[in-house]
């Protein structure tokens, strides 16, 4: 048998379900790469005791023995991202705020994850609250690229990414609101996946407004992404928004034969690429062809601009009602990163019409959208505008000569599907001329998570992207 920690989830599940591993033979062989590698990476943080994981993993082995099989997860390691909680474990927020913040619960989907069999070992690092697709903070430091590791693993669930191309992860949850999921599977070559609004429910504090941030999966494979999926989702009583479980099918061998792909690049130059990341994502358009499918370049059709001042509007919104008590308190603001205090304070000066406006104006792009897919099945966009970029950065302050004026303008590509709630995968679209990953977005209809992931998987099969993983 190959190395533990090369295997996929799926066969990693086969393979202690049918006796041919010890779930503590695994555990020992991840902490074992963990210790050796994360301090490299800071992927990892929170990690629990060695002692008392290897004695869990005793424990569900015992069980396994009895007969009694929690799930497909039944004694692997997983680490939760750290803007979840999960009971027991510190849940920082990446933010000093919350250094010391234990919960006595876990959300949601981390309660589904650990109830499927899987052994939580500690975090997966995030940036301070989630925001920037950047993950550092003053709690844990900066996460680093696998490939590069002077370079970003992306955010918010760098850790997760990092974690997974390095193999010190199966699989792992994250989250996304701008991209969060998408840009770091793009910059470490992994699978992510943003599911449909509803799909995965949470915790949220507010229920009814916080409508573009999601859960969801990464992996290193489309069917380790679906197996997860699968196990976070369904409809929960304390989530009113939630879908109901459609069984969520995940068909590997569909024909895309005649399948009608629209390229949406650079939405006709508005927007700026790294030299190189464009180009790369272009070439993947040929596995769609080789695949049997049509693919055409869509001209935008939508004010793009209009676009981002809509999602401006509504994440200042968001961000400010969610971070109001921690900004009233002069002591707590002031562990506040600039870029926070910024969103807060942009957020604190809106009025009511003004948020009401940019939800008709998120409508009319769902409008716009909608009549795409009557057109198309699949729509396709990169991850990122750059390549991953100095570590030491907080962020990207200009693109091909371009001025980025806000902290989170380098990643404009990904809010038109978070504004429309569409399912995306983010897959491999290969390395640049200095060997970093890019990907690209694969776009379904709204609630057809099913239909892509599918797509994703015979993309997957036709290239060898995610068996190329960096070497320690």
């Amino acid at each position: 048998m190959q190395d533990i920690t090369d295997l996929s989830a799926l066969a990693l599940s086969a393979a202690i379900a049918e006796r041919r591993l010890d779930c503590r033979s695994v555990m020992a062989a991840y902490l074992s790469r963990i210790e050796a590698i994360n301090p490299r990476l800071n992927a990892l943080v929170s990690l629990r005791p060695t002692d008392v994981l290897l004695a869990e993993a005793e424990a569900a082995d015992r069980a396994l023995a009895a007969g009694d099989r929690h799930g497909w997860l039944h004694g692997m390691p997983f680490a939760v991202k750290d803007l979840s909680e999960a009971k027991g474990i510190i849940c920082s927020f990446g933010s000093a705020n919350y250094a010391d913040f234990v919960p006595d619960y876990d959300d949601i989907h981390v309660e589904r994850i650990s109830a499927a069999g899987a052994i939580i070992i500690g975090k997966t690092n995030a940036p301070e609250m989630g925001l920037g697709s950047h993950t550092y903070n003053p709690v844990f430091g900066v996460t680093r690229n696998p490939y590069d590791t002077g370079r970003s693993a992306g955010g918010s669930s760098g850790g997760a990414a990092a974690g997974l191309a390095a193999r010190l992860l199966p699989v792992a949850d994250g989250s996304d609101m701008m991209g969060s999921l998408r840009n770091p599977a793009g910059f470490n070559n992994v699978v992510g996946f943003r599911p449909s609004f509803g799909r995965v429910p949470s915790l949220n504090t507010e229920l009814f407004l916080g409508q573009l941030a999601v859960n969801g999966p990464m992996g290193r494979s489309v069917a380790d992404v679906a197996a997860l999926l699968a196990t976070q989702s369904g409809q929960h009583p304390r989530d009113p928004l939630s879908l109901p479980d459609d069984g969520l099918a995940f068909d590997a061998d569909r024909d895309l034969s005649g399948a009608r792909i629209g390229w949406l690049g650079d939405f006709g130059g508005y927007l700026p690429f790294e030299p190189g990341v464009l180009e790369l994502c272009r070439a993947s358009l040929d596995v769609f062809r080789r695949l049997g499918c049509r693919v055409e370049e869509v001209p935008p059709g939508f004010d793009m601009a209009r676009l981002w001042q809509i999602w401006r509007t509504l994440r200042h919104f968001l961000v400010a009602n969610g971070q109001a008590a921690d900004y009233a308190d002069p002591v707590r603001r002031a562990r506040m990163k600039p870029e926070m205090i910024w969103e807060i304070e942009n957020g604190q000066n809106l009025s009511a019409a003004e948020v009401y406006a940019a939800s008709l104006g998120r409508s009319d792009w769902l409008r716009h959208v909608s009549g795409l897919f009557e057109r198309y099945d699949f729509l396709i966009l990169p991850t990122a505008q750059v390549f991953p970029f100095e570590a030491e950065l907080d962020w990207p302050k200009a693109i091909a000569g371009r001025a980025m004026d806000t902290y989170h303008r380098w990643m404009e590509v990904v809010i038109g599907p978070t504004l429309a709630g569409l399912p995306v995968a983010a897959m491999p679209a290969g390395f640049g001329a200095g060997g970093l990953p890019a990907g690209i977005q694969i776009i379904g209809r709204p609630r057809a998570d099913s239909d892509v992931l599918a797509v994703a998987a015979r993309y997957e099969a036709a290239t060898d992207w995610l068996a190329r993983h960096p070497q320690f």
